[in-house]
């Protein structure tokens, strides 16, 4: 997964910091053991000697090198059968003397050849939902999504019924989360503020992330920011990266930013960057499709407009319902 520079470092550290905790803790036990047992320390130490004298003697010019290795391999074996006996004779459990290995796949390194191994993984997605959770509110769960808020009765307008629409909307968020995967379609959240664009948005966010998936969310000021940082800023690109490698961006409150050639440039990079990679984003804006058509370039219009799957929200602001 392609997860943001930030969140795999911290997961790199806390992997390190894991690997060195179990390394400590394996010579604190192991040298326990030799304090009490410590014909087993000169054990150990002969047999690892023995390691040395064996590669020693095959690389040896003259004399007899198979004599040699032969009677090195009997005093290893001789090593063997009495530090066997002297862990049964106290029934000891020969893995208390071997070293503790933080992951059996990779050892604590965190990759497996050039692909991440699962360790790294699942600390990669721990980091990632506690940087979800300092952005989001953290009550956002498709369960305590109230339905009921949204009216019953047509809007006069549209000639649809609030409720109806939410419901199939709902439905399709929720199934979008669950059934996520690098083809998923990219969604346009579109609605009058209030009305649940931004709690549906961090629904998705969290389930697709629990799902292992790498996950961006963001207001658009802060996209914008992020890039004018790097771009006049001397920052690390490691800002701006995440919003092109990750497996989910969502972007919310697109339109409340300021139009200027710049951020126009970094939208369509983003959008377009995702859409030539196959990589879904999720926008909510509080403006309607003719308005995204006013505001934005041509281009950038006609990928959003074009390609994204429409989700309208219609009802009254739940914000003022609530209080």
């Amino acid at each position: 997964m392609a997860y943001s520079a930030e969140v795999l470092r911290r997961a790199q550290a806390r992997l390190a910091q894991e690997k060195a905790d179990c390394e400590a803790e394996s010579t604190a036990r192991i040298e326990s053991l030799y304090r009490q047992y410590p014909r087993l320390k000169q054990i150990d130490q002969a047999m690892r000697q023995s390691v040395i004298k064996a590669v020693s003697a095959a690389f040896k010019k003259g004399g007899d090198t198979t004599a040699a290795i032969e009677t090195i391999k009997e005093e290893n074996l001789a090593l063997q059968r009495e530090r066997e006996w002297i862990l049964e004779a106290n029934e000891l459990d020969e893995a208390a003397l071997e070293p503790s290995v933080i992951c059996p796949h990779c050892g604590g390194s965190g990759y497996v050849g050039a692909a991440m191994c699962e360790c790294l993984q699942e600390l990669c997605r721990q980091e990632q939902k506690k940087e979800l959770s300092s952005l989001l509110a953290g009550k956002e769960t498709f369960d305590s999504f109230r339905l009921d808020l949204y009216p019953t009765e047509t809007d006069p307008v549209t000639g649809i019924r609030p409720r109806d629409l939410m419901q199939n909307t709902f439905q399709l968020c929720r199934r979008y989360a669950r059934e996520f995967s690098k083809l998923s379609p990219s969604l346009l959240f579109t609605g009058a503020p209030g009305l649940g664009k931004t709690f549906l948005s961090a629904c998705i966010a969290r389930t697709v992330a629990d799902s292992g998936f790498s996950v961006v969310y963001d207001t658009a000021g802060k996209m914008f920011a992020d890039f004018e940082a790097a771009k006049f800023g001397g920052e690390r690109s490691e800002l701006t990266d995440k919003y092109l490698q990750c497996d989910l961006l969502i972007i919310d409150d697109l339109g409340t930013e300021m139009t200027t050639q710049f951020t126009l440039s970094v939208l369509y990079q983003v959008v377009n960057t995702r859409l030539m990679e196959h990589k879904p984003v999720i926008i909510s804006t509080n403006l309607p499709a003719a308005a995204i058509s006013q505001r934005y370039a041509g281009p950038i219009a006609s990928r959003i407009l074009g390609t994204y799957q429409l989700c309208p929200f219609l009802g009254l602001d739940i914000r003022t319902l609530r209080r």
